[in-house]
């Protein structure tokens, strides 16, 4: 199982437009953050999750191989708005979009065009399976649970495929969700600065969240400029937890 990060920023990116702050103007390349989706292989098998408005920068540099299958973790702009440029991989292959039944609804009224009958030639090849938190379904032969977290009063799906869990902007998750991650190899989860913030946790309480998960190793994602340079950022975090950056890949 491969894990390829291709984006791991918030929803302004990093750097920030019109910011000169040390983060934003680092020519170290772990600090350049484009926003967060991250693609996952297991089993011949090529799973996207999320798809912002940074997908074609994220994918021109990697090889055109078939999309499987795309989870979609909640419908704010950073996280669906690159849907449209799924063009030229739909021609590999009609690609279903996982998501729940009010996310689903929300692409059905965005875009149109995506979800009728006869659809014009240029429109990208895709098509909508809903999904419930709790419940397994498969993209090829492999098993996916999809789970509640909260991000601040929106109820959005982390996922676990195998003994990998990834979660994004989260801010609370409810107990049962708790249940659904042990024994997990590595958990990708969010921590978006070093302040509070009322919809996200920050890196304090992502470490402390990652600690009661007890996965073998955490890497966080969906940073903003606030986290701090990379380099000295990585040093506070415990030996098993690291930032992770665009372009890295665990395996």
């Amino acid at each position: 199982m491969k894990i390829q990060f291709l984006g791991t920023g918030t929803s302004t990116g990093v750097p920030e437009i019109g910011c000169i702050c040390d983060v934003c103007t680092s020519t170290d390349h772990k600090d350049q953050r484009l926003r967060t989706s991250a693609l996952i292989e297991v089993d011949n098998t090529r799973i996207l999750i999320d798809c912002g408005p940074d997908f074609r920068t994220q994918t021109l540099p990697l090889p055109f191989q078939k999309i499987d299958g795309i989870l979609i973790t909640h419908d704010h702009y950073d996280h669906v708005s690159g849907v449209d440029d799924l063009r030229p991989f739909s021609r590999l292959g009609e690609i279903p979009i996982y998501a729940e039944h009010r996310v689903a609804e929300g692409f059905r009224k965005r875009m149109p065009y995506c979800f009728v009958d006869n659809s014009y030639p240029g429109a990208p090849k895709i098509y909508l399976e809903e999904i419930l938190p709790e419940q397994y379904f498969f993209v090829n032969q492999t098993k996916i649970l999809p789970l509640r977290v909260m991000h601040g009063k929106l109820p959005i799906l982390g996922y676990r495929i195998n003994d990998v869990a990834y979660i994004t902007d989260m801010s609370t998750m409810p107990d049962a969700s708790y249940c659904l991650l042990k024994n997990l190899d590595v958990l990708v989860m969010n921590a978006l600065r070093i302040k509070p913030h009322p919809t996200h946790q920050n890196l304090e309480e992502a470490i402390e969240v990652a600690r009661k998960i007890g996965a073998k190793r955490t890497y966080f994602i969906h940073m903003s400029h606030h986290i701090g340079l990379h380099k000295e950022a990585e040093k506070r975090l415990p030996e098993n937890m690291h930032l992770a950056w665009d372009g890295l890949i665990v395996e």
